[in-house]
């Protein structure tokens, strides 16, 4: 019988695997995949907890961008409103003011005129007595402006009277 050397590779080869076996590789093998596994799982594991933590915080955000959202929207409504009211108030004061200015106006207006009328009357009151006057100079003598003079007065003193009771 010629030893082949094929012979001798399967020799080779189940005293390799007798080895393998005897210092218990395989085992080891395992042990250490397992342990690997193990490793590999807790890490997913670690991983699913912190998309966990990850989707909470992401939902806690999406709240407070939401709710600020809400309060941004009911401030900027708040100052619309009282821009409204502010320029509603603005133009009332401004109509306030001018109707004011404009009764002012009227009232000094009707104060001019008055006085006008006033001015105008005494200046014709004067105006006519003193052409009254020189009309009675040129035409009565003095016997006849007193009696004139002392009847005026006592006209006078009788519309007083009238007036007074």
């Amino acid at each position: 019988m010629t030893i082949d050397a094929t012979f001798w590779v399967m020799i080779s080869f189940f005293i390799f695997l007798g080895l393998l076996i005897y210092f218990k590789i395989p085992q080891k093998i395992k042990t250490t995949l397992d342990e690997n596994i193990s490793s590999i799982k807790s890490e997913i594991d670690e991983a699913d907890k912190l998309k966990e933590d990850a989707k909470n915080i992401l939902t806690e955000h999406e709240k407070k961008i939401s709710n600020s959202k809400a309060e941004i929207k009911l401030m900027v409504d708040k100052a619309n409103e009282d821009a409204e009211k502010n320029v509603i108030k603005t133009n009332q004061d401004f109509y306030n003011l001018m109707e004011n200015r404009k009764k002012n106006a009227e009232e000094k207006i009707k104060q001019l005129k008055n006085q006008a009328l006033k001015d105008i009357k005494n200046t014709s009151v004067k105006i006519a007595i003193e052409s009254v006057e020189k009309l009675l100079k040129n035409s009565l003598d003095k016997s006849k402006l007193d009696k004139i003079y002392t009847s005026s007065i006592e006209e006078t003193k009788l519309a007083l009277k009238k007036k007074s009771s």
